[in-house]
């Protein structure tokens, strides 16, 4: 952890979203409640420097160290968001170097991890500005709801393991508000799980995820879209309870196949599948039901397909994607990860 009183730096991990948000409403709210699986491998380090300033705030962002104007008018359009709950961000000036990972365009969520990091950073920063320590619990949630200001996937990054985002009926732990952390013991089965991101393609998606989800206030299967989405959140986290791999699988499966439907049918820029996409989809189906392993696959809103699998299954789902699926990865390339802890103060 860094000594120096002016300087804070947290790693924050992204995440991989089973029931997807997709759709939002007021200020960064969901529009139907999500459920991901934190990462453990791909992180952003984020390091804030900061110092009073005279003449109000000031803000310089590095990427990679190289200044990225790009992302920093996004940081100044944040902090001007935030700043009526962290009013201290107007009399300051922050030097921010931000690090990943993983590459960029892989299919994972850089604003998940890179926003949730920023967020603990400028609540460290307050705590010290403050003189003042938050309880734990606080804390964190605290960060989740600075997170989803940024970035509504963000949110969830704030904690480890399985993770929901938005209000769940029965369940009173959850919030539109903030992410959380599920209220119940899972099946052994899931307490451990691998994810295998295989790189189909590196292009920049044609539609991005802000402009899908402005596209969903549109879109003539919202509303039973919002209905899908709550029955599959209550089912599949039924049998995350008591093991049920099969009806865990058919509906993380569903839920990528209705957010790419949802992008096609909004604008003629929507389908991002690539040959290579649908040949693993059709590959990985196909070996499940041969092999009875427990495997399935997601994706966020690009190409690129997530393999979700127990690890006790990782040996197998690795001799799989050496034997039959490298061939549609661009470059042969593909990224090993799996649950992970949450974020960390470094």
């Amino acid at each position: 952890m860094k000594t120096n009183s002016n300087i804070i730096q947290w790693q924050s991990p992204s995440n991989i979203a089973l029931i997807k948000y997709w759709g939002k409403h007021g200020m960064q709210l969901p529009n139907n409640a999500s459920l991901s699986m934190t990462l453990k491998n791909a992180r952003t380090t984020t390091e804030m420097r900061f110092l009073p300033s005279a003449e109000g705030m000031e803000v310089n962002y590095y990427f990679e160290g190289e200044r990225n104007q790009l992302f920093e008018e996004k940081v100044i359009l944040y902090f001007e968001k935030i700043k009526v709950e962290l009013p201290f961000v107007d009399d300051y000036i922050f030097e921010i170097h931000s690090s990943n990972s993983f590459p960029h365009s892989t299919g994972i969520a850089s604003s998940a991890s890179s926003m949730s990091a920023l967020a603990l950073c400028l609540l460290s920063v307050e705590e010290i500005i403050n003189k003042k320590k938050y309880e734990k619990g606080e804390f964190f949630s605290r960060a989740s709801h600075l997170a989803r200001l940024g970035s509504g996937s963000a949110s969830r990054s704030v904690y480890g393991g399985w993770t929901t985002w938005g209000s769940i009926e029965d369940y009173e732990n959850t919030s539109n508000e903030r992410a959380s952390t599920l209220g119940f013991d899972v099946h052994p089965k899931f307490e451990k799980m691998g994810d295998a991101v295989l790189l189909v393609s590196s292009k920049t998606k044609s539609v991005s995820s802000s402009l899908g989800h402005n596209l969903m206030k549109i879109h003539p299967f919202a509303n039973a879209r919002y209905e899908q989405a709550t029955d599959n959140i209550h089912a599949l986290m039924c049998s995350m309870q008591v093991g049920d791999f099969d009806t865990f699988a058919s509906i993380v499966e569903n839920e990528a196949l209705t957010l790419h439907s949802l992008l096609m049918t909004s604008s003629p820029d929507g389908m991002l599948f690539r040959s290579g996409s649908l040949e693993i989809i059709e590959a990985v189906r196909s070996f499940r039901a041969t092999t009875k392993t427990e495997l399935c696959f997601t994706l966020d809103a690009g190409p690129n397909v997530h393999l979700i699998y127990p690890l006790e299954e990782k040996e197998r789902v690795h001799r799989f994607i050496r034997n039959e699926l490298i061939q549609f990865c661009e470059n042969g390339k593909w990224i090993d990860d799996e649950m992970g802890g949450g974020p960390m103060q470094i």
